[in-house]
C-alpha cells in the first residue's frame, strides 16, 4: 500500500503589485478606461466627503449646483438635464429635503409642476460641498497640466456627444 497523497495548501489567489494582470483588449477599450477613471474619481469623491464629515454623491452634488443655478427649476427639466428619468430623480430630491437642502414648491406658471430651491441651510452647505470638491478636483488632476485637464474636459463632451444616450 502506498502512501497517502500529501496535502498541499493551495496557492493563494492574491495578486501583489509587483504581479501584473493581463487585461487583454480592455486597455485599448475608451469604455473600459473611462469607467476604470470613473471608479477611482467616486472613490476619491468619497473619501473626501468622508473625511469632512459629510454625506454625498457626485450626482447629489451635481443636482445641487443645478437647483442652486437656475431658480425655479422644475424637476422634469432638472431629469433632463442630469441625464436620468423622473422616478430616479424623486427619491434623490427626497433624500436632500429630508437633509433640508432644497424645498420643491408649487410652480407659480404651472401648478401641475414643482419648482425647486435650496434652502439657506442648503445653500450654506453647498458652499462647503464646492470647497470640498474644489480639493477633491484638484487631487485628481494633479498629474494634468491646466492645459491638459482643459483639452480631456473638451474630449470628454465629444464622447458624450458623439453617445446614444439623453
Amino acid at each position: 500500500m502506498g502512501r497517502p497523497p500529501t496535502k498541499r495548501p493551495a496557492k493563494a489567489l492574491v495578486t501583489t503589485p509587483a504581479q501584473t494582470l493581463d487585461r487583454g483588449v480592455l486597455p485599448t477599450l475608451l469604455g473600459y478606461m473611462l469607467r476604470r477613471a470613473q471608479s477611482a474619481v467616486f472613490a476619491d469623491f468619497a473619501i473626501t466627503f468622508q473625511t469632512a464629515g459629510a454625506t454625498l454623491t457626485p450626482g447629489e452634488f451635481g443636482l445641487l449646483v443645478l437647483v442652486a443655478r437656475n431658480a425655479g427649476l422644475s424637476q422634469m427639466a432638472l431629469a433632463r438635464a442630469l441625464g436620468i428619468d423622473r422616478s430616479t430623480l424623486v427619491p434623490i430630491l427626497d433624500r436632500l429635503q429630508a437633509r433640508d437642502l432644497l424645498v420643491r414648491r408649487r410652480s407659480p406658471t404651472d401648478g401641475r409642476t414643482h419648482a425647486l430651491e435650496l434652502t439657506p441651510p442648503g445653500t450654506k452647505a453647498l458652499a462647503r460641498f464646492t470647497a470640498l470638491v474644489r480639493a477633491h478636483e484638484k487631487r485628481i488632476a494633479a498629474r494634468l497640466s491646466t492645459a491638459e485637464t482643459q483639452t480631456l474636459i473638451g474630449l470628454l463632451e465629444k464622447v458624450r456627444a458623439g453617445t446614444r444616450s439623453i
